[in-house]
């Protein structure tokens, strides 16, 4: 197994590269700086919220996986989903994404 980028890193990462962008991007949950889930919540606004779980591939890629759906949801149920997922997980790492124009795009594979 290959070692992996420690979370903490790719959250920063990750919110450098929105800002790159003139993408708002804000840790709204710190969890465990090493090896912490990653919930990324990506809201549109008027266009609704979008909640993405990251996980690993066979081949040690990372996988985004769709949390609420395929399509977005309000923001209240968007909110419940990730308070139900910290709720199981005490070192989860939550990332809010604001970009009411669609412009953020997940740079790795979505599941």
């Amino acid at each position: 197994m290959e070692p992996r980028l420690k979370s903490r890193l790719w959250v920063a990462a990750e919110i450098r590269r929105c800002a790159a962008r003139d993408i708002v991007a804000v840790v709204a949950r710190r969890g465990d700086p090493d090896a912490g889930a990653i919930l990324l919540k990506v809201n549109r606004f008027a266009a609704g919220c979008t909640v993405h779980g990251g996980s690993y591939g066979r081949d040690g890629e990372r996988v985004w996986i769709a949390g609420t759906g395929p399509e977005p949801v309000p923001e209240a149920a968007a909110d419940a989903y990730i308070e139900r997922q910290r709720d199981r997980d005490p070192d989860l790492w939550v990332l809010e994404i604001e970009d009411p124009h669609g412009r953020y795009a997940l740079g790795d594979t979505v599941a």
